[in-house]
C-alpha cells in the first residue's frame, strides 16, 4: 500500500518552501509528487523540480474546483506508469494542493475512490499556516479556516519574521482544531518525523494518540467551529454505529467537518472499529487486528461548524435506546 500525504494551507503560508525541504531529506527520496496550482501559469513545480530528481505529477487548475475524476486519473496514471518502470518505483505520494482549495473533496476521494482502493491509502492532511499573517487570514478567508479545522497536523511557518509572537495565533489554532498535533518550522525546515508515513502503523498509532485525557476538549470552540469529544464505556452495537453516521451525515452534511473514532463494537469486542469521516463522505469502517492500549472505550471526536456537543450526545443515546428497545 503507498500512502499519501495531503499537504494543503492558504496563499503564502510557505508550503512549497516546506516541501523542497522535505523532499532533501534521505528518508524522502522516493517520493511522488502532484503540485495543484490555481491559475494558468504554474510556477511551484518548477521551483520543486529545479531543487531534486523526484518525479513531479503536476495538475493545473483546482482540484476542489473541477472534477473528482481529474485526481483519479493523475493518480491512476501515476500508478500504471510505476508499474511499467517508466517512473522511479516511489514509495509515497504527496499532494500539494492550491492555497486557495477546500481540501474536503480531495480526502473524500482517497477514502472512497473504487479505482484507488488497494493501492492508496490516505494517510493525513498536514495545513501550513503563517505566523506573521496567519491571524488575519483566518480572519479575513473562510477557507483558511477550513484547512486548519479538517487538519490531521498543523506546522507553523515564518514564525522568525513575526515580532509580536505566535501565542495569539497558536491559541485560535488550538479552538479551531484541538485535535492536530502542531509543529513549527524553523526557516523552512521542520522534522522530516512529522510526515513519516508507516502505512502498516498508521491506524494503529493513529488510535493510541485519539482523544488524550484532557478535560477542556469538547468546550474548545472559535466563532463557528467546535470540537466535541463523545466517550462511552459500554460497547457500541454494529447498527447503533452504522445508525449514528447516518443520521450525522444527513442532518450536519457539509457542516460536519471532520470526524474520527475508534470504537468498541459489541459483536466484534477484540478488534477494534476506526471511522473516519469528511463531512456527509465516511470511508469504509477499517478493523484493527487488537486494540493499541489497555483503554478499550469507544472515543468519537467530531469537528464542525454549529453542531452542538450536546446534540450529538443526545443524538447517540436516542439511538442507542432504540436498538437496545427493538432487540428486547
Amino acid at each position: 500500500m503507498i500512502g499519501v500525504l495531503v499537504l494543503t494551507g492558504f496563499l503564502g503560508s510557505g508550503k512549497t518552501t516546506l516541501l523542497r525541504r522535505l523532499l532533501a531529506a534521505p528518508q524522502f527520496s522516493r517520493t511522488a509528487v502532484i503540485i495543484n496550482e490555481f491559475g494558468e501559469i504554474g510556477l511551484d513545480h518548477e521551483l520543486v523540480e529545479a531543487s531534486t530528481d523526484h518525479f513531479i505529477a503536476l495538475t493545473t487548475g483546482c482540484l476542489c474546483c473541477k472534477l473528482r475524476s481529474d485526481l483519479v486519473e493523475t493518480l491512476e496514471d501515476m500508478l500504471r506508469r510505476r508499474e511499467e518502470g517508466t517512473v522511479p518505483p516511489f514509495a509515497r505520494v504527496v499532494i500539494e494542493t492550491s492555497g486557495l482549495a477546500d481540501p474536503a473533496p480531495i480526502l473524500q476521494t482517497l477514502m472512497i475512490d473504487a479505482n484507488l482502493a488497494g493501492r492508496l491509502e490516505c494517510n493525513g492532511l498536514i495545513t501550513t499556516v503563517d505566523a506573521l499573517n496567519g491571524a488575519d487570514t483566518l480572519e479575513r478567508e473562510a477557507i483558511s479556516v477550513k484547512q486548519v479545522a479538517l487538519a490531521d497536523r498543523l506546522i507553523l511557518t515564518k514564525c522568525d519574521l513575526a515580532e509580536s509572537g505566535s501565542a495569539p495565533l497558536r491559541a485560535r489554532l488550538l479552538g479551531l482544531n484541538r485535535v492536530a498535533s502542531l509543529h513549527t518550522a524553523d526557516h523552512g525546515c521542520v522534522d522530516p518525523g512529522v510526515f513519516a508515513i508507516d502505512s502498516s502503523n498508521t491506524n494503529a498509532k493513529w488510535a493510541r494518540e485519539l482523544l488524550p485525557d484532557r478535560s477542556d476538549l469538547h468546550h474548545g470552540h472559535d466563532c463557528e467551529i467546535q470540537t466535541c469529544a463523545i466517550v462511552r464505556d459500554q460497547p457500541i452495537h454494529a447498527v447503533t454505529l452504522s445508525l449514528f453516521l447516518e443520521a450525522l451525515a444527513e442532518h450536519c452534511g457539509a457542516d460536519m467537518l471532520r470526524l474520527k473514532g475508534i470504537v468498541h463494537i459489541a459483536e466484534s469486542p477484540g478488534r477494534p472499529a476506526v471511522i473516519h469521516g469528511v463531512q456527509h463522505v465516511f470511508h469504509p469502517l477499517e478493523w484493527l487486528p487488537r486494540w493499541p492500549s489497555e483503554d478499550r472505550r469507544s472515543r468519537i471526536v467530531v469537528i464542525g461548524r454549529h453542531i452542538p456537543r450536546r446534540w450529538i450526545e443526545l443524538l447517540l443515546t436516542g439511538i442507542e435506546a432504540e436498538v437496545r428497545g427493538l432487540a428486547s
